[in-house]
């Protein structure tokens, strides 16, 4: 065969063929790979269970006091599974705002963190402080939310906006209809979460049941968040 003839895009092989994986048509297989490569990574790195925070890219501030405290958060929880017989840590979306915060937490705790990222039109930049074998990128958001409840023992929910609230309601509907171990979810700040989300109304209407609630925790401070996170501990051991 001709040299030229070897360049034709009908003679690339289809694994090696980008322009052909990215077609429509091969969307089902690219969520398969996206699902399979990260499985991958975090099973040959050891890594079985995550705490996973969320919160919004737009709280950039270091100073912000929501920044503050999921940075000491995440921190309290690296170092405390740093030694453990059993391999625990943090899992974020890999951006800005509260992610980076809780990504660098854990990094300055000397411990690894897991950040998984999402290609957006105006791409989302990995923060710094992931580490480097940890930092994924996913074309599609389900596929990224799974992988953060797949091994997640607990969630915790800084305030945030339309991303922070659907990947909050994708947990609580994973847990209210068994798809997904009933783990404690603690949301941070709860006169924010009061403002935006009124779950009695729901309840007083009849859309949820009373033990749809039960698991919903609050906290104001990191100190608050981690006495939660230890109660949960002593209970699933």
């Amino acid at each position: 065969m001709s040299a030229d003839k070897k360049e034709l895009p009908s003679h690339i092989l289809a694994f090696k063929d980008t322009e052909f994986l990215a077609r429509e048509e091969l969307r089902g297989i690219r969520m398969q790979l996206e699902l399979l490569k990260t499985n991958l990574a975090l099973s040959e790195q050891g890594i079985h269970q995550t705490i996973v925070i969320f919160g919004s890219a737009r709280i950039a501030n270091p100073d912000n006091q929501y920044y503050r405290q999921a940075q000491k958060l995440s921190a309290r929880i690296t170092a405390h599974y740093l030694n453990a017989p059993q391999q625990c840590i943090i899992a974020t979306g890999g951006g800005g705002g509260i992610m980076e915060a809780v990504n660098r937490g854990a990094a300055e705790a000397g411990g690894k963190s897991v950040g998984f990222n999402i290609s957006l039109p105006h791409e989302q930049t990995p923060n710094t402080y992931i580490t480097p074998e940890l930092c994924f990128q996913f074309e599609h958001f389900s596929m990224r939310k799974m992988q953060f409840f797949m091994r997640t023992k607990a969630l915790i929910v800084f305030p945030g906006g339309f991303g922070t609230l659907d990947e909050l309601f994708e947990a609580l509907t994973l847990i209210q209809t068994e798809k997904m171990p009933r783990i404690p979810v603690i949301l941070f700040d709860k006169a924010y979460w009061n403002k935006i989300i009124n779950f009695e109304a729901l309840l007083e209407a009849g859309m949820i049941a009373a033990k749809d609630l039960s698991f919903i925790h609050y906290a104001k401070t990191s100190e608050e968040a981690w006495a939660i996170l230890k109660q949960s501990m002593l209970e699933n051991n």
